[in-house]
């Protein structure tokens, strides 16, 4: 039988997509692993729609931090500017008093303030537009703002965290060049890096009939979106999810392939 040549070129382009997403991994390895032994009670998440698709990712990390820490204290807020890349946001008043975490809802909907001594957020996690760590113009200013927030979130007392975002769906290549450029920053300003974009390619490719992308191939679905909150909770809190029973509405099956890779990615990234 003789295939034609398109189908052939078809073929070989599924071929270089998966063996892409097998093979991803940071070619320049973390120089930090953790936040510390105490898990944080308050995180900030600094990012543009990546962050904010299905009812938003801080969103599902409190869930998982609700089962998976029973008892723990966390209070999770998500600042958010449509399309944005690091240098949109202004990251010290986010931190300025009586602003962003000053109350929230509990039980019965009751506004519980909370204390104006108290530290406001413990974490930022931060991440830039999807492609401006990479893009010939913007790049630079990734490095430069990576710098400016880290040394602004600090100055606030909190710790700074950078999310790698994962590649296009049409575009898997982008995986390694994040990936690199993610942890690069890291390294530079001491700063945990969350590998969610390695967590999609390992996804991906063990399982590629599972979309993790809605239509433009570049924003979450649901399952996107509930693997980045696992990565983001094994990174953040140093803790497996493999096993929660909160799955965001997925099938059961689903969100535990989804959990394994999460974990799997964050201990050998980070090399736990």
């Amino acid at each position: 039988m003789t295939l034609s040549r398109s189908f052939t070129n078809a073929l070989l382009a599924v071929a270089l997509s998966i063996g892409l997403a097998c093979t991803a991994s940071a070619q320049v390895k973390p120089g930090v692993k953790d936040i510390g032994p105490v898990p944080p009670a308050s995180v900030i998440y600094i990012g543009n729609s990546f962050f904010y698709y299905n009812n938003s990712l801080h969103g599902h990390v409190g869930n998982m931090v609700s089962e998976g820490l029973k008892g723990q204290k966390y209070r999770g807020s998500s600042v958010t500017i449509s399309g944005s890349g690091f240098d949109w946001h202004d990251v010290d008043s986010y931190f300025r008093p009586n602003g962003i975490g000053k109350y929230s809802f509990v039980e019965n909907n009751r506004v519980v303030f909370n204390p104006p001594e108290g530290k406001l957020f413990e974490v930022a996690v931060m991440m830039d537009c999807s492609q401006c760590p990479i893009h010939a113009t913007l790049k630079e200013v990734f490095t430069e703002y990576a710098k400016k927030h880290s040394d602004t979130v600090r100055k606030h007392g909190a710790v700074p965290v950078f999310f790698m975002s994962w590649a296009y769906q049409d575009a898997p290549e982008m995986t390694q060049s994040l990936a690199d450029a993610y942890t690069v920053a890291g390294n530079a300003n001491q700063a945990l890096v969350i590998p969610a974009g390695l967590a999609f390619a390992r996804s991906i490719a063990q399982r590629p009939e599972l979309n993790l992308y809605v239509a433009d191939k570049r924003h979450p679905s649901l399952a996107g979106t509930y693997l980045a909150a696992a990565t983001t909770y094994a990174a953040l809190f140093n803790k497996s999810p493999v096993g929660l029973q909160y799955n965001a509405g997925l099938a059961p099956e689903v969100a535990a392939h989804l959990q394994q890779v999460a974990w799997s990615t964050v201990q050998q990234y980070l090399g736990r």
